[in-house]
């Protein structure tokens, strides 16, 4: 069992929190309009270039689940600071990189803290907030930051890129971090555990870093060897095999497993997980077409893009917010599967553009309807996921739904963008990009009309600012 922490600044916490959660989604969107300046600033060849992204989403990825797992054996408070100055330290070495192999490390390391942040930051908010209104509201905020750090980095990222110079998108993260740094210091209580529960799962931690690592590994290679390609197939099946060696040692460990097999019982965390995975696949993929129609097809530049991101980051704070305000009166899974089907339809509007169309009358209006449904369906999917979840196991939900949101959303881009380029060709026309984008958008609404029919099956029902609860006969 963890101490209590404090409760008389749960607005700091939740302050702390809020910036760690922006930290960390804006890194994942904020190089990528400044990819072509890095290569022809440090000398990145074509495929050697796509490592600034794969190194952080591998570390990353691949890291979550150990990530919650210490959050939950050494204390919340310690694992967050821990990777807050691992994070601040790795992006400003990253900014002052010389050569490819440097700016690489730095980007790795940046995704080994975001590993420990990211669940020790949404374990502290589950247990600062454990239930009514109050829980309501911070995961309404949460869901703000986390997805307009995502919109808001391909702004900042563009601005800088052009205006600052790239070096800039690096160096953003480290006033935020000593922020996030200093707020987190001053109000978050020391949570230690009042006694070990035994000692690490060290070979289980090994597995499964190694099994989802690899599996991430595999995914994002797509881009160089086909799915059908022997490396792929084996890749995946050696990542198959080590998750399942993972999961046969899970089985036998009694003392602090690395994650409790359980815990997917729980159909709050087994359907959330799903939801999740599927939502992180169709997102991930739209930031990415949206982008290349812009600037491939329409002609806009870098600086210019961004701003246009600028409507979906609001629709999202919008949609976070609607969701807070109907959170006090509609359940949770209500939200979460008109959330899903309102993107859904962002998503399948998307799917009509046109070579020949512009940025008010093809990508404005799908752009706020995709949104809107994405700001009310995040937070209550998180706030399902981590309720009725025993306190010492806050921090193991935590990582397990970061870590299915990003293997969902390296999935579903390497998916989503293989079905693109077949789809467009070797002819890279206006009209032949254009038609390899709108496939990509239509495919991520069919993805989010799975997730709903997830979340009608599997998610369990619950009362408005209710929490889950968990008894010895089951879920309630």
């Amino acid at each position: 069992m963890f101490e209590k922490s404090s409760t008389r600044r749960p607005g700091l916490v939740l302050a702390a929190v809020a910036v760690v959660q922006f930290l960390v989604s804006l890194d994942l969107s904020v190089v990528n309009l400044g990819l072509p300046r890095i290569a022809d600033a440090l000398g990145f060849s074509e495929v050697g270039l796509t490592w600034v992204i794969h190194a952080y989403a591998l570390t990353f990825g691949g890291l979550l689940l150990l990530g919650g797992k210490l959050a939950d054996r050494f204390g919340r408070k310690r694992v967050l600071l821990l990777g807050l100055a691992l994070f601040g330290l790795a992006s400003l070495l990253g900014g002052f990189a010389q050569n490819p192999g440097q700016l690489v490390a730095a980007r790795a390391a940046q995704g080994v803290g975001a590993a420990a942040l990211a669940p020790a930051a949404l374990s502290l908010l589950t247990a600062t907030f454990p239930s009514g209104k109050a829980r309501v509201r911070a995961f309404g905020i949460w869901s703000a930051m986390n997805a307009a750090g995502g919109a808001l980095g391909v702004l900042i990222g563009g601005v800088l890129t052009q205006y600052a110079g790239w070096r800039w998108v690096m160096f953003v993260n480290v006033p935020m971090a000593v922020i996030a740094f200093a707020l987190a210091s001053r109000s978050i209580a020391t949570d230690l555990p009042a006694q070990p529960r035994g000692r690490p799962d060290v070979l289980g931690a090994v597995l499964a870093t190694a099994g989802m690592t690899l599996f991430v590994f595999g995914i994002v290679r797509t881009d160089q060897y086909s799915w059908t390609s022997l490396v792929t197939w084996g890749t995946l099946a050696l990542a198959i095999a080590l998750l399942a060696a993972f999961i046969a040692v899970e089985r036998r460990t009694t003392r602090d497993p690395l994650i409790r097999l359980g815990l997917f019982g729980n159909r709050a965390v087994a359907g959330a997980n799903a939801y999740n995975l599927l939502l992180g696949a169709a997102m991930a993929s739209s930031f990415y077409f949206i982008s290349l129609y812009l600037q491939r097809v329409l002609g806009t530049s870098p600086a210019l893009t961004g701003l246009q991101f600028l409507p979906l980051a609001l629709g999202v704070v919008v949609g976070s917010v609607l969701a807070v305000k109907l959170g006090y009166r509609v359940a949770p899974r209500t939200l979460v599967v008109g959330g899903g089907l309102l993107t859904a339809a962002g998503f399948a509007w998307f799917g009509l553009i046109s070579s020949d169309g512009s940025f008010a009358s093809d990508v404005l209006g799908p752009s706020i309807v995709l949104s809107l449904g994405f700001g009310l369906c995040l937070g209550p999917v998180v706030s399902i996921a981590t309720t009725g979840v025993a306190p010492y196991e806050t921090g193991t939900a935590s990582g397990l739904l970061a870590s299915s949101r990003q293997i969902g959303a390296s999935l579903g881009l390497a998916a989503l963008g293989t079905a693109a380029y077949e789809r467009t060709g070797p002819a890279a026309t206006p009209e032949a990009l254009t038609a390899g984008y709108a496939l990509g958008m239509t495919l991520g609404a069919a993805l989010l009309l799975v997730a709903v029919a997830v979340a009608l099956t599997v998610l369990p029902r619950v009362s408005p600012a209710e929490p889950v609860v968990l008894t010895k006969k089951g879920l309630q």
